[in-house]
Order: structure tokens, then C-alpha cells, then sequence
């Protein structure tokens, strides 16, 4: 069955796991199952995409530019973004009845209002790349807010009604899938790795790797005060951690710890693979996830990850002292010490970068997007 699907996303330039997991489903889609694939932006007019992406696929800018909102008076930004709104459901509306797809699926952003409204003939599919409790995410680090705790359920409400009117909505883990009490019409889809890479990490240097954006959600705060224990005891190893974002607060932690030559702050990089094939752990900190996809491909590096058991993500992908290591949310002295167990215990640390590699696999984009297919086609059938 020739399949054409339509993706709503605001932009391909961010480095960040939905614009890659996109790109990577995508061209697979594209290039070995035949799909007719077209992306559909609201912004980046003109910006370079993050991530390679096939030639096949055709890309639609509706040139919305939600983020010229934030230039307005906070007076303003209302009237602008409602303006806004109603051009981005027009113009949707006009491509969708132009371009005919078999399937919609909206990346759950400004989309997930109206799509379903739509009367394109398509069937309707909502992605989910948060966990249900942080989506929508407001700061938790000040004192309570009453009105922000009243917008956050008004906003949940209005979600929940809308993803009950999709044809079906798709989560990242079967621990988040239990949140959403309120469907039935959930599915569990894993975040795919591009592939399982050929060269891999003998666990052999004294590095441990970790990656992502330089933001509270991170944890990156956490693994820093981590790293000072981890490195009063074993000073000849370093952390390297790779992340687009402001790093001034969390260098001046790392000199503040004095492990400023040990715990080493970088910019990011496209091809992660190469700096887990030099390492030997990967450390995860996040407070939060939605699914965590640099742990499956640490791990297809043969990897073992030290992770955080944060919601939600990890504890679907790491089976804890098989090929990886669990540690409760916010027990720094917890991940301290499970990353030196590995470090003291090299044949450990090799045998569960073994079965770590292996554990990858059930990630791999053929098995991810195969579970896609069967789910578009038995949609398509119905």
C-alpha cells in the first residue's frame, strides 16, 4: 500500500530530538517504504534543516512565524498570536485539500487545536514528544502559583479533548501511556535510532559522555555536583557533556566545584556516535523526558547509560543492572556512586556496553517504522 502521510511540525533547523526523530522516520518513510511524504512548517523560512533530509520529501512553509510573536509588547502578543492562529488553520486548511493525504499527524503543537476540524478526507494522528505531566512545562523551581496551576489544567483539559477526537494518539512509553486515563484510543511507539552504528565503544577510556540542551530539564545542574564526588575519587577520568544553550551558570558550577579540567562543557554536534565510540558511560540527568532517545543511541555505541529514573523514558529502555544503571530522580550522591561502580569495574562496565548494544536494537528505524506502517495501514483499513 502506497501511503501518503503529512507531518505538521514549526521547524526543521533546531538541533533537538523531535526535529531528528522526524527526519529520521521521515526518510526512511520516504526512501525505502515508498511513502509520498510531505513536512509542513510555520516557521524557519530560509533556515538550513538540522538533519539531512531525502530529496523525496517535500517540504511546505505556511511562513506563520509564531516566533516574531515574542518581538511584540506583552500587550500585544495576544491579539498577534490569535491573528496568527486563525492564518495558520486557513493556510493548513488550503494545503491539506490541495495536497489529499492519507494520513495527518501533528507533532501536538499549535496544530492539535483545529486539526481534527479539518475536513481534508485524512486520517488524523497526534505524536506526542513530552510525557503527559510536563507537557506545557511551567517553571516548578518558584513558590506555587495558583493561576499558573489553574492555566496548566485548563490547558491539559483543552488537550485532552482534542486528542480524543484524533483517530489515534501515540505515546513515547508505556509508563506514560498509563497517565492518559481520560483516551482510548492511546498507542505506544518507540523513538527510533537512524542505525546501529559499526563502530562502537570498547568501554575502555576513562570518559563518560553525556548530551543534551544546556537547560533546567536536563539535569545537567545535577550531573555537575555528581561528577565533584565521582571526581575526588577518580581524578584521572573526565565528563565531557555536548549541548546547544547558554553554558555561563553551569561553568561557573564546574569552576566553582574546582573540576573544571575534569568536567568539560561542549558544543553540540550532529553525529553524537563518534564521541560515544571515545567513551566508556553515559551519564543522563533529566528531570524529564518524553522519551530520552540519546540513551537508545548511546547504547547502540555499546554504552552502558547511568540514568536517572526521571518521567518518563529510561526506565522503558534500560533494564536497571543488565545493560545500564537506574538511579532515583534527583539522587545526585545515588548517580555519583553508580558511575564510579562502573568506573572501578571495568568488566561490568564491558559486559553491560554488551548488552547495551543489543538492548539498542529493539530501536532500530526498521522495527520503529514497521510498527508505524501497521499502524497507518490498520487506520487506512477501517
Amino acid at each position: 500500500m502506497s501511503i501518503k502521510v503529512a507531518y505538521c511540525i514549526p521547524a526543521l533547523y533546531s538541533i533537538s530530538g523531535m526535529e531528528k526523530t522526524l527526519t529520521i522516520k521521515a526518510n526512511y518513510f520516504a526512501d525505502v517504504l515508498n511513502y509520498k511524504v510531505c513536512i509542513i512548517l510555520t516557521d524557519g523560512k530560509g533556515r538550513a534543516n538540522a538533519f539531512a533530509l531525502s530529496d523525496k520529501i517535500e517540504v511546505i512553509n505556511l511562513d506563520i512565524n509564531y516566533d516574531k510573536i515574542w518581538s511584540y509588547p506583552i500587550h500585544k502578543k495576544s491579539v498577534i498570536y490569535l491573528q496568527k492562529q486563525w492564518l495558520f488553520r486557513k493556510r493548513l486548511t488550503k494545503v491539506l485539500n490541495e495536497i489529499k493525504p492519507d494520513i495527518t499527524v501533528s507533532m501536538l503543537r499549535r496544530e492539535i487545536n483545529f486539526i481534527t476540524k479539518i475536513k481534508d478526507g485524512s486520517k488524523k494522528v497526534g505524536e506526542m514528544h513530552f510525557n503527559k505531566s510536563n507537557y506545557r512545562d511551567f517553571d516548578k523551581t518558584g513558590s506555587p502559583n495558583i493561576f499558573k496551576t489553574l492555566l496548566a489544567k485548563l490547558w491539559m483539559n483543552q488537550l485532552v479533548r482534542s486528542l480524543k477526537r484524533l483517530d489515534k494518539f501515540v505515546v513515547l512509553s508505556y509508563e506514560d501511556k498509563e497517565k492518559w486515563v481520560e483516551l482510548n484510543n492511546v498507542a505506544v511507539i518507540y523513538n527510533p535510532i537512524a542505525n546501529v552504528p559499526s563502530v562502537t565503544s570498547d568501554c575502555s577510556s576513562k570518559k563518560v559522555v553525556a548530551a543534551g540542551r544546556f537547560v533546567r530539564q536536563k539535569g545537567f545542574d545535577m550531573l555537575i555536583e555528581s561528577w565533584k564526588t565521582v571526581y575526588q575519587k577518580h581524578p584521572d577520568w573526565t565528563l565531557t557533556i555536548y549541548g546547544s544553550g547558554n553554558k555561563e551558570a553551569f561553568q561557573k558550577q564546574v569552576d566553582d566545584n574546582k573540576t573544571t579540567e575534569s568536567c568539560i562543557l561542549k558544543d553540540a554536534v550532529l553525529n553524537l556516535d563518534d564521541k560515544f565510540a571515545e567513551s566508556s558511560i553515559f551519564a543522563f540527568s533529566s528531570r524529564f523526558e518524553g522519551f530520552g532517545m540519546v540513551i537508545s543511541e548511546a547504547m547502540a555505541s555499546g554504552l552502558p547509560a547511568v540514568a536517572f529514573a526521571c518521567p518518563c523514558g529510561p526506565k522503558d529502555i534500560i533494564e536497571d543492572g543488565v545493560n545500564g544503571l537506574l538511579v532515583e530522580l534527583g539522587d545526585t550522591e545515588g548517580l555519583a556512586e553508580k558511575i564510579s561502580l562502573l568506573i572501578k569495574n571495568e568488566t561490568m562496565r564491558k559486559e553491560m556496553g554488551r548488552m547495551a548494544r543489543i538492548r539498542a536494537e529493539r530501536f532500530g528505524i526498521e522495527t520503529i517504522a514497521g510498527e508505524w506502517n501497521e499502524l497507518f495501514v490498520s487506520l487506512l483499513v477501517k
